[in-house]
């Protein structure tokens, strides 16, 4: 007997993506300009020189020029790559657009020689958090209801999880938090489509959205989340998450009961039995 693969659930609409990605605008790239800075940084503090890098991207531009010979591959949900052909793999902010996320880190891994890294960096939970909350208030005094209007992303506790799930060794996740002001909604609302980054989520509202919506939700977010000055402050959190496809020559955890000395003894203070309930 065999089996069709489970289908995942299509939460983004990715030809919708792609048309929204093809408005970009260079200079509102700021974000992907913080990544790419990020992955330098990462890089410069691992002792090894990478000979076969892939780069997964939804746009080339930013990393063109970021590894000597690295092949740039686009965020599809198959990703163009090689078993075991890579001996570095960044996989740069496309997750948070990922029907399927843990396929795309197991991707990844599959792709990597033994002790190969992957270095990926992605939009976080808290990421628009304000803007997410006052849309959500506006549309429940307007309309009583909700509509799909944000982008869910992964807190990094979750994100790290994964890294777990598609079986990399030595996983590590931190963030990197970024707080962006603006002038009024209308301003973050431009930016986000000049990112590439405006809703494409499948189930999203397909009729236009009344101004007096936008009003109340600025009206909102000014009123939780302005500065002294009046500007709206914007969050934004780049999770990296680093990963490593397991290898002998990695460090392994010890066998529960291998261990030769008490931890009393290695800290060198006195041992206290517990009292018998």
């Amino acid at each position: 007997m065999t089996h069709e693969p489970m289908a995942h659930p299509q939460i983004f609409d990715h030809d919708v993506l792609a048309r929204r990605r093809a408005r970009r605008q260079p200079e509102a790239l700021f974000l992907h300009d913080l990544a790419r800075d990020e992955i330098e940084d990462r890089l410069s503090m691992v002792n090894r020189v990478f000979t076969a890098p892939a780069i997964i991207a939804p746009f080339a531009e930013p990393y063109g020029g970021l590894l000597p010979d690295a092949r740039i591959v686009a965020d599809t949900e198959v990703l163009d790559l090689e078993p075991k052909s890579h001996d570095l793999v960044i996989h740069v902010m496309a997750l948070h657009w990922a029907n399927d996320p843990v396929g795309q880190l197991i991707q990844c891994r599959r792709a990597l020689k033994d002790d190969g890294l992957m270095l990926l960096i992605t939009l976080g939970g808290q990421t628009l958090h304000e803007l997410r909350s006052s849309l959500a208030e506006a549309e429940t005094y307007v309309s009583g209801g909700l509509s799909p209007r944000v982008v869910p992303m992964g807190e990094i506790r979750d994100l790290g999880a994964l890294l777990q799930r598609a079986g990399f060794a030595l996983p590590v996740a931190d963030l990197v938090p970024l707080n962006v002001q603006y002038r009024d909604l209308t301003h973050l609302m431009h930016d986000l489509r000049a990112m590439g980054e405006s809703n494409a989520l499948t189930n999203r509202l397909r009729r236009p959205t009344s101004r007096k919506l936008f009003e109340l939700a600025e009206h909102f977010y000014a009123q939780n989340f302005a500065t002294p000055e009046g500007k709206l402050n914007a969050t934004f959190e780049l999770v990296c998450l680093t990963g490593w496809a397991p290898d002998d020559s990695q460090p392994q955890p010890l066998r529960p009961g291998s261990a030769k000395m008490r931890l009393a003894e290695a800290l060198k203070v006195p041992e206290t039995k517990l009292p018998e309930s």
